[in-house]
């Protein structure tokens, strides 16, 4: 186990409950990009199949932690997406 990855996954982590609230509050996908979310949930997941594969240790629970963050920010881009095109249909 590396402090040094423990602490950049705690530092992570620290960011995503912020985005989290912002997508829940903003009720809007406008500046959020998908792809970018993804290709991050695509990163998390490769960690944790390292850890599982070669590394294991207590560093695998922020991996899945952040993942799940990862997760719900996309969950919450959809449902923003959804949300913008009703208010559109109903303009």
């Amino acid at each position: 186990m590396s402090i040094f990855e423990a602490v950049m996954m705690i530092c992570f982590g620290a960011a995503w409950p912020v985005s989290i609230y912002k997508s829940w509050t903003s009720r809007t996908c406008a500046g959020k990009s998908v792809i970018f979310l993804y290709i991050v949930a695509i990163g998390y997941a490769a960690g944790i199949t390292h850890k599982i594969l070669y590394s294991p240790d207590w560093v695998i629970a922020l991996y899945v932690l952040n993942g799940l963050m990862v997760i719900i920010d996309i969950l919450l881009y959809y449902r923003n997406l959804w949300l913008n095109r009703s208010s559109v249909s109903k303009s």
